[in-house]
């Protein structure tokens, strides 16, 4: 609500003197003009005025968005449950759902987004007023850039896949063919349509964008939970197949293929597409969630109308080497380069060698590897946290979909390696065996909790915090305007005489007093390099190099769960299994994540 100025209440109520006949002076007489001092503050200072929050109303357009929202909402769903029906169960043997019926089902929602992408792009985008706004935080370009090259590798894969279904094209069902196809396509357009579109906040054809960004982000999971469970059992398959034969009963029949008896490779480039595109699955199940997260900022977007005095814009500025002592990398480096070497020996030991010493010798190594591994990152996401206690950095409280999401997931899919690392431990500790492995198997399930909780706390206080750059742009002509009372010198008086003259009244100051005071306040300290903002760069420069080994480590082969006998033993294959392979997925995804967010910090800091 507006606040007067306190000199004109006193000019107000000089006029009601005027007015009010119990004030009124004898005929011929009149009031004293008011002062000067009075008059003249309130003529050349405007009123300070404060507005009051809630009377700021909304837009029907942002008020009736929930409608649209809700009937989106509910057709994703339904294709989601759809596509898990279908995908689970297609994933085991004895049920009569086909891998080419999963296949028919997600060509014919990829088809269906092309063709929604090709009507946005041509019809929606183009039309009058369609694109006011766009959202600054939404899609950055290491988002992108990364969203490009899983995209590249995942058209590789689309390519092994067509070499190895057209190696035995005569027993091969068409649609097998024709799925990696338009898969690949569908690849193609859809990152075309994020590259260029990530920031739109949409205001025409809100309910048709809506429903197509929904059924964009369920074609996407879909093909995602097809990945990863085609994945996951063709993984458990190589580790079981040597061994038992009970595990027939829950081959997914994408990895053991129903026409596998008939359709064998027989020539050795058969057999290097088939083992390529598994190994490209990873890049595969990371763009589908890459494009999802994307997907599904662009549909918060959808009809949202930016204030552009409360929504402030900063372009971050990606200088990798700037103001860093390269000891964070130096540590990374050194982190992957081990990890990698560790996950070589690990595979060529478990996998070639029957030999149960050297089995468990290469299960050593690699959890004496994890362990030191996640206790660095535990200490210094520790170290990162009470660096943020002595942060003069302000919270970044505006509204962000793309921070929101951040978080969820950071929190969402640390879920899957908790239920993991948890019963590991129930299993450890509840079991007789007391030997190394176990040692090491429960100190490595511990720090990873450990790690994953310091680590999501490190990153999501960083992701909250205003970057320098706006920090520094507010400190430099804003804050110098707060806390200061402009008046006019010319009318400035110690006391008012009875005679209502004003005394004392302070000369104009000299041109050479101005210029002495623009002399003075224009001098600018110079900017001294914060030893916080450099440890934080180090901190987020080791933790985003120690997680992508720690990506690759089970996203390329590595599964000490299953290696290991003591769990196996304890819950059953089948049950183990179906826990490692429903919750690994997301572990997996996690680590990529916190690549991503990472990245953010570093650049934010």
């Amino acid at each position: 609500m507006l606040k007067p100025c306190p000199t004109t209440e006193k000019r107000n109520f000089a006029e009601k003197l005027k007015t009010d006949r119990r004030f009124r002076l004898p005929v011929g007489k009149q009031h004293d003009p008011l002062p000067p001092a009075l008059v003249e503050p309130c003529q050349r200072i405007p009123c300070k005025t404060t507005v009051r929050s809630d009377m700021k109303t909304q837009s029907p357009k942002e008020v009736w968005k929930k409608g649209g929202r809700l009937f989106s909402i509910l057709l994703a769903i339904h294709l989601v449950l759809l596509a898990c029906t279908l995908v689970s169960s297609g994933a085991f043997e004895k049920i009569a759902v086909h891998d080419y019926d999963v296949f028919f089902l997600l060509t014919v929602m990829m088809l269906i987004v092309i063709i929604w992408i090709f009507f946005y792009l041509v019809g929606t985008s183009k039309r009058q007023n369609a694109i006011l706004y766009k959202d600054s935080h939404a899609g950055p370009v290491w988002l992108r850039g990364g969203l490009v090259m899983f995209a590249i590798f995942s058209l590789v894969m689309d390519v092994f896949k067509i070499g190895y279904y057209s190696s035995f094209e005569n027993c091969q069902i068409a649609i097998k063919i024709i799925y990696p196809v338009v898969q690949a396509i569908f690849v193609i357009i859809q990152t075309y349509f994020l590259w260029i579109s990530a920031k739109h906040c949409v205001q025409v054809h809100l309910d048709v964008t809506r429903c197509g960004l929904m059924l964009t982000l369920t074609t996407n999971l879909a093909v995602w939970m097809s990945a990863v469970t085609d994945e996951s059992v063709h993984k458990s398959h190589s580790k079981f197949n040597s061994t038992t034969e009970q595990v027939g009963t829950w081959i997914m029949k994408a990895g053991k293929s129903s026409s596998a008896d008939i359709c064998k490779c027989k020539t050795q480039i058969c057999e290097i597409f088939q083992n390529g595109y598994f190994w490209l699955y990873p890049f595969n199940i990371e763009y589908s969630l890459f494009a999802s997260a994307m997907v599904y900022v662009m549909w918060k977007n959808v009809g949202r109308l930016i204030d552009d005095h409360a929504h402030l814009v900063h372009r971050l500025k990606f200088r990798l080497f700037r103001r860093t002592f390269f000891v964070g990398i130096v540590l990374g480096l050194i982190v992957l380069v081990s990890g990698l070497g560790v996950l070589i020996v690990y595979e060529v030991q478990v996998n070639t060698h029957s030999d149960e010493e050297k089995k468990n010798q290469a299960l050593i190594m690699y959890y004496i590897f994890n362990v030191v591994c996640l206790s660095l990152m535990s200490a210094v996401c520790i170290g990162g946290s009470i660096v943020y206690r002595f942060d003069k950095r302000d919270m970044d409280r505006h509204k962000n979909p793309t921070r929101t999401l951040d978080v969820a997931l950071l929190m969402g899919a640390a879920l899957g390696q908790y239920a993991i690392s948890y019963y590991s431990i129930v299993a450890v500790v509840a079991s007789t065996s007391r030997d190394t492995i176990s040692a090491l198997n429960l100190t490595y399930s511990l720090m990873m909790i450990a790690q994953h909780t310091f680590q999501n706390i490190f990153i999501i206080e960083g992701l909250h915090r205003q970057p320098p750059e706006e920090r520094h742009k507010t400190s430099s002509h804003r804050k110098d305007l707060y806390g200061l009372t402009f008046v006019n010198i010319n009318t400035i008086s110690l006391r008012i005489p009875d005679g209502g003259s004003v005394l004392g009244s302070t000369p104009p100051p000299t041109p050479g007093a101005i210029q002495a005071s623009d002399e003075v306040q224009s001098i600018r300290t110079p900017k001294k390099v914060n030893w916080r903002s450099k440890f934080l760069r180090e901190i987020s420069l080791f933790l985003l190099l120690s997680n992508v080994i720690l990506w690759i480590m089970p996203a390329f082969g590595a599964r000490p769960q299953f290696d290991n006998k003591q769990e196996l033993e304890f819950y059953g294959q089948s049950m183990w299994s179906a826990i490692v392979d429903i919750c690994l997925p997301f572990g997996i995804f996690y680590r990529m994540h916190a690549v991503a967010s990472l990245l953010e910090v570093y650049i934010m800091s």
